[in-house]
């Protein structure tokens, strides 16, 4: 057929020619298409096609392998002076290397897997994430975050060969600020929407590592801190109870008082959460000593007319009204 001898020239050789095939084929049909022998025109294209769909697949692998044994390479080479290390900035540079293209590449969920079945994973759990060049430890981080993500697979693997513990000893006191923000973007990674992970996470006190992040002077790790604890307190209801007995809301609101800074919106937003269907922290809210009601009155005034920050005010009208309104009503109710 005529349009049999055209398919090569329409539609590429790869997955997206066959998949563009598929679609096409579905939108041209009404209703039951007649059964056909498929051409032998049509039959070779598909051949080829999904042989380039294979092959582009088994390259990546090949890639991946190469990567894995720049990182396994001996470091015996590495020299030594007056007893220090002296850094070997070439071979270093082959691992960052290796390491943003191993993320790259694990963008694919299924190169994610094969990398967990290479052992890569092991790799950077036991060398890479304890490595003394922080270039490399957060490079570790950020590929088990890549690697993690939507997949529970993976996630359940890392958290059976101890990444988490690892991962959270990082975010709270490695010296750097980049592998500090890299591990707590794989520990949230591991832990949201995975409850085996958040249970690890819980048994490292893992709370009270987010609010040492909020109190640091790193802004990225303040704002990712915040947003992983109200991304919990909002996923786990049943936390709040766990958060406020160690006295968080009192140091949230303690945070509220530090420079004005977008990541406020996200403390705000924490602070709803512990209020709402928590008398505890609603109590502890309320506390005269806290000023909270007139620092909310303030922070309302700054940020009226800011476009940019309407979902903070949302967040600090809300906790007002929830915290004083509600107050002010009972109170009158008892004077009746």
């Amino acid at each position: 057929m005529a349009e049999d001898r055209q398919t090569d020239r329409r539609y590429p050789h790869n997955l997206q020619g066959v998949l563009q095939l598929a679609v096409d084929a579905g939108s041209a049909a009404e209703g039951p298409a007649p059964v056909q022998p498929m051409s032998e025109e049509r039959k070779a294209w598909l051949t080829e096609a999904l042989a380039e769909v294979c092959k582009g697949q088994a390259d990546e692998v090949a890639q991946m392998k190469q990567c894995l044994a720049v990182l396994c390479k001996d470091e015996m080479g590495e020299r030594e002076r007056d007893g220090e290390e002296e850094r070997d900035d070439e071979d270093e540079d082959q691992r960052e290397t290796a390491f943003e293209m191993l993320s790259e590449l694990c963008e694919n969920l299924d190169n994610a897997r094969d990398l967990m079945i290479l052992g890569g994973l092991e790799l950077c759990v036991s060398q890479y994430l304890c490595h003394p060049q922080s270039g490399l430890r957060w490079r570790a981080a950020q590929l088990i975050a890549s690697c993690a993500q939507n997949m529970p697979q993976v996630q359940v693997h890392l958290l059976s060969i101890g990444a988490l513990p690892k991962l959270v000893q990082l975010t709270d006191s490695d010296p750097h600020r980049t592998v500090r923000v890299k591990a707590l973007y794989a520990v949230s990674c591991l832990i949201r929407e995975q409850e085996e992970g958040l249970q690890a996470f819980l048994s490292h006190d893992g709370f009270s590592v987010l609010m040492r992040g909020m109190q640091s002077e790193n802004e990225k790790l303040r704002t990712k801190s915040a947003f992983l604890l109200l991304n919990l307190l909002t996923s786990h209801p049943e936390q709040k109870d766990t958060v406020v007995s160690m006295g968080m809301a009192q140091q949230l609101v303690s945070v509220l008082r530090t420079p004005h800074s977008p990541f406020h919106e996200h403390v705000l937003g924490a602070l709803c959460c512990l209020v709402e269907d928590c008398p505890q922290g609603l109590k502890d809210c309320r506390e005269p000593s806290l000023g909270l009601e007139d620092l909310l009155r303030q922070r309302a005034r700054e940020l009226q007319g800011k476009e940019e920050s309407q979902e903070e005010l949302d967040f600090c009208e809300r906790l007002r009204i929830t915290c004083f309104r509600k107050q002010q009503s009972d109170e009158s109710g008892m004077d009746r």
